[in-house]
C-alpha cells in the first residue's frame, strides 16, 4: 500500500501556481497526489504530466460533476453530455499520466430528484459506465466508483450498492472507492464493508470523520488497514482531508478546517500515523 494525499488538503482548483505544491508533496515522503477535477480543461494537464514525471510521483484522479452532468438524469440529451464529459475526464486523467480516476461519477453532488432510486435510472448509470469501457481499455486505465453520504447523493451510498453496481456493469476495470468520511456515516462495520468488496476496491480515501489530521478522531484505522491487508490491497492509502490556508479561498479547509492544521501539518502528521499502523500490521 502506497500513501498519497489529495491536493485537496490546499485547493479544490488546482492551477498552474500550485505545480509547486508537487515536490513539496515528494519531499514529505508521499508516493502520489490527488488532482481533484470539476473541468477537464482548467487542469495545467500537461504541467501535471511533467512535474510528476520529473520528480516520480504518482498521480491519481477525483472528478467531481458539475451541475448538469448528468448520467441518470431523466433527460436523454443530458445523459449524453454527460457520457461525453465523462470521455473528457478519462482522455485529461490520461493525459496527466495517471493510471486511476474515481469520484462520485454517477451525478453531481447534491443531486435529489425527491424518490427512491429507480430500476431505469439504475440502468442508465450500468449503461453509462459500460460505455466507458472502451476508452478505459484505450488509455490502461482504472475507474474507481465512490459511494458518498446521504446529505450529498440518493444514489449510492454503501460498498454493497456500490458492488452490485459494479458487478452488473462488469468490467474489470470498474471498481469501488471507500472514503472514510463517508463510510463512518453510511458503514455500520467499515473493515466488514471493506473485506465485502474484495476484488472490487480499487482505491481508498483516507480520511478521518472531520476532514482533519489522520488518528485524532474516531474513525477506526487500524482495522482498516488490517482489512486492507486480509484483502491483498496493494493500491493507495490517499489521505483526503482539509488544510487552513489563509491565501486559499478556493480549498475547502479555508472554510471548515481548523485554523492551526496547516496543508502540509495534515499531509506530515497524517503519512506519519499511516505509515505506523502498516508498520504495526507488518509486525
Amino acid at each position: 500500500m502506497r500513501i498519497g494525499i489529495s491536493a485537496f488538503a490546499w485547493t479544490g482548483q488546482f492551477k498552474e501556481r500550485h505545480l509547486s505544491l508537487l515536490p513539496e508533496i515528494k519531499e514529505i515522503g508521499l508516493s502520489a497526489v490527488e488532482i481533484p477535477m470539476f473541468d477537464p480543461s482548467a487542469l495545467p494537464l500537461e504541467g501535471i504530466r511533467s512535474v510528476c514525471r520529473d520528480i516520480g510521483l504518482e498521480c491519481t484522479v477525483c472528478a467531481i460533476l458539475p451541475v448538469g452532468v448528468n448520467p441518470i438524469s431523466q433527460d436523454a440529451n443530458v445523459r449524453q453530455r454527460a457520457i461525453a464529459h465523462l470521455k473528457r475526464c478519462i482522455e485529461a486523467t490520461a493525459t496527466m499520466g495517471a493510471k486511476l480516476l474515481g469520484g462520485p461519477l454517477y451525478s453531481p453532488l447534491g443531486y435529489f430528484p425527491g424518490h427512491r432510486v429507480s430500476q431505469q435510472e439504475w440502468k442508465w448509470a450500468v449503461q453509462a459506465f459500460q460505455s466507458l469501457t472502451e476508452e478505459l481499455d484505450r488509455y490502461e486505465l482504472q475507474l474507481s466508483i465512490e459511494p458518498v453520504n446521504r446529505s450529498e447523493t440518493f444514489f449510492l451510498r454503501t460498498a454493497e450498492e456500490t458492488k452490485g453496481l459494479c458487478d452488473e456493469i462488469g468490467s474489470p476495470r470498474i471498481g469501488a472507492t471507500v472514503d472514510t468520511f463517508h463510510a463512518n456515516i453510511e458503514e455500520q462495520d467499515i473493515p466488514s464493508a471493506i473485506q465485502s468488496l474484495g476484488g472490487r476496491l480499487k482505491h481508498l480515501h483516507a480520511s478521518e470523520n472531520d476532514r482533519g489530521v489522520l488518528g485524532k478522531g474516531h474513525v477506526p484505522f487500524a482495522q482498516i488497514i488490517a482489512a486492507l491487508t486480509q484483502v491483498n490491497y496493494a493500491g493507495y492509502l490517499m489521505v483526503e482531508g482539509f488544510g487552513y490556508s489563509a491565501d486559499e479561498t478556493e480549498g475547502p479547509g479555508w472554510l471548515w478546517a481548523a485554523p492551526e492544521i496547516s496543508p502540509r501539518t495534515l499531509a506530515v502528521e497524517s503519512a506519519t500515523y499511516l505509515r505506523e499502523l502498516l508498520v504495526r500490521c507488518d509486525g
